[in-house]
């Protein structure tokens, strides 16, 4: 007769539940066992013989099986011999009487039992056995699956190192493109907004014939003295906007002010004038990017001996780029007449900024001014060669190597501008509208 009780170990969970076999033909036997290992919450099973043991074995999951050696039909070391061959981590161990260590030696080589145990035995004797069983067998387990852990571990690792070069590289790769697109877009945007800065420039010159192409060429002449007085490319950028868009206060200014020389303006007049540096500086602080442009526009009225505006600053507390501004912008307006009541000849505009070294203009930039002029700087060595073309030899692909002007002296399209061919169709089309064909400066290629 088989019986099952079935109890749940002390704080342990459903799954940790042990399971125990006891197999007696004695039923007295079984029930001593069960009466005994019923309070450690254990997980009980009996069978009357050998047989009926090992189909509880088939059906159930068995951790330690405690097996008497003398049954009828087989005995506890065949029995224990095939819980052996069918369920090798199941712990064995036997039950034997003194009269019978031939059988007992057998059980031990054949069943290689955990340990066997004489009848009658001690009640403590017996539970600390197979406490001492079942914690080896959970500790041979937990070892066993720590084991295949690191395995699988040192496995997922190994494939990890064998691809981790590749991988790397791969990022590294990813991320150079991300930075090589970045700053081709962050160039892109770079040219973007010194074309849109030099639009508007056009569009304030537009009031006045004369003025066309007065501040490209301040901006051009601006930009060189930076670069030799030593300035940072940033700073140089800055000096280099601000002449582009140093008139930009003067856009509210009545026509009849913008037609006069400053020199032939009344006291009145040249009150309202002289407000136009702040009213640029103002007009731009909104963009951030055009602060450093704004101071310079602000200062490139000032006077070296003080005597200038808005602020009355002198010397060098006026910054480095307004003193640069104010030499490049009076060069240029001497020649336009917009200074004094005549147009000044070259010769006379190179007399005029001279003269005024060291009362109007900074002796440093005058100087630099001074040399520029006598021996411009030599071309970089690595200065591209570039051809002068008509629209019809234009081609998708070519880029622009000079700024490409009206007649009128007005900006069309910068300087390293990519032409398509729809810019170019737009370009002839524009030179019929306005019955004038367009001088065509672009990088020369290699062989031309």
């Amino acid at each position: 007769m088989n019986e099952m009780q079935s109890a749940a170990l002390p704080q342990a969970k459903p799954e940790e539940i042990i399971t125990l076999l006891f197999v007696d033909d004695e039923a007295n036997i079984l029930s001593a066992l069960k009466r005994l290992f019923r309070p450690f919450g254990y997980r009980i099973f009996t069978a009357e013989g050998g047989a009926a043991g090992l189909e509880i074995m088939a059906r159930e999951t068995v951790d330690l099986v405690i097996s008497d050696m003398r049954m009828p039909e087989m005995n506890g070391a065949e029995f224990l011999e095939k819980v052996r061959d069918g369920w090798p981590d199941t712990v064995r161990i036997l039950l034997t009487g003194y009269a019978e260590i031939g059988a007992t030696i057998d059980a031990i080589n054949k069943g290689r039992i955990y340990r066997y145990i004489s009848k009658p035995w001690e009640d403590n004797d017996i539970t600390l056995t197979v406490r001492q069983a079942l914690e080896t067998k959970l500790l041979e387990r937990e070892k066993t699956r720590l084991e295949a852990l690191t395995l699988k571990q040192n496995e997922e690792l190994k494939n990890l190192n064998a691809t981790l070069e590749d991988r790397v590289k791969a990022r590294t790769e990813e991320v150079r493109q991300t930075m090589g697109f970045l700053e081709v877009s962050h160039e892109k945007l770079k040219k973007s907004f010194i074309t849109s800065i030099r639009v508007f420039s056009n569009l304030i010159e537009m009031r006045e014939g004369r003025m066309a192409g007065h501040s490209r060429r301040v901006a051009d002449l601006a930009r060189t003295l930076a670069q030799r007085l030593g300035m940072k490319d940033a700073e140089v950028q800055d000096v280099f906007l601000a002449a582009l868009l140093h008139d930009v206060g003067k856009i509210g200014l009545p026509d009849r002010l913008m037609e006069k020389s400053f020199s032939s303006l009344t006291s009145e007049e040249r009150t309202e004038v002289v407000k136009h540096p702040a009213k640029g500086e103002a007009a731009l602080m909104a963009l951030e990017q055009l602060h450093g442009a704004a101071k310079f526009i602000r200062g490139h009225h000032e006077r070296f001996d003080g005597l200038g505006y808005p602020d009355k600053l002198a010397g060098l507390a006026i910054p480095l780029g307004a003193r640069i501004l104010a030499v490049a912008n009076d060069y240029d307006a001497v020649q336009l007449g917009t200074i004094v009541n005549k147009r000044l000849n070259q010769n006379e505009a190179l007399a005029y900024i001279q003269e005024g070294r060291g009362n109007r203009y900074d002796p440093t930039v005058v100087d630099a001014f001074l040399g520029k002029m006598a021996k411009p700087v030599a071309e970089s060595a690595e200065t591209r060669p570039e051809i002068m073309l008509s629209s019809g030899q234009l081609q998708a692909g070519m880029k622009l190597s000079r700024d490409m002007m009206g007649n009128n002296g007005n900006l069309l399209l910068s300087k390293d501008y990519v032409l398509d061919a729809q810019l170019i169709g737009q370009i002839k089309n524009f030179e019929r509208l306005e019955n004038q064909l367009f001088t065509i400066w672009i990088y020369a290629k290699k062989g031309d």
